[in-house]
């Protein structure tokens, strides 16, 4: 009885996510933890976009990172290698506008968990990640904020567009209120 239940349940868990699976090759499962080279595979082999990040001229040499799609290879034929289109600086747009890219820069800062600061970040983190709350204590995470200290953004045609921290946090983002 009991294996017909967890039988069920994930016939059920596996349907519920059908839609983010469409249109997606799935490839292999996942290797054991203590397998660290097949995990770092694996992981690569799963994922489709990651960040690469530059040293920035206008930001003195500081690291300035993009979030790219990217695949290594088809299934099957697995190269471990990431291969990502990037724009040019010749003749070719280096950034597509027509998908918006918002990049803050700044210093992380832990949190201590004995300020208010501190619980309202849970509850956003809980808010947005709700896998987060089942996260293993003994792992040892802690939260931290980013003290912002520049904004690049590209939202459209013309480039990045000139924003302060103040307007950026100055800016009461609405929310509508409707079932998902």
């Amino acid at each position: 009885m009991k294996s017909k239940m967890v039988y069920g349940f994930w016939v059920l868990f596996l349907l519920g996510f059908q839609e983010y699976c469409e249109g997606r090759l799935l490839a292999s499962s996942e290797p054991d933890i203590n397998n660290v080279a097949g995990y770092a595979r694996w992981l690569v082999s799963q994922s489709t976009w990651g960040v690469l990040s530059t040293l920035s001229v206008e930001l003195e040499g500081s690291p300035f990172g993009n979030v790219v799609s990217y695949s290594d290879g088809v299934p099957g034929k697995r190269s471990g290698i990431p291969e990502h289109p990037l724009g040019t600086c010749g003749d070719v747009d280096p950034e597509n506008p027509n998908c918006a890219k918002i990049t803050l820069t700044g210093k992380t800062v832990l949190l201590e968990t004995s300020l208010e600061e501190w619980g309202f970040a849970q509850a956003a983190l809980f808010t947005m990640h709700p896998e987060m709350k089942w996260w293993p204590t003994s792992h040892g995470f802690r939260i931290f904020k980013l003290e912002i200290e520049n904004i690049f953004i590209i939202n459209g045609p013309g480039g990045p567009k000139p924003l302060t921290v103040d307007e950026y946090l100055k800016y009461k983002v609405s929310i509508k209120v409707g079932i998902l």
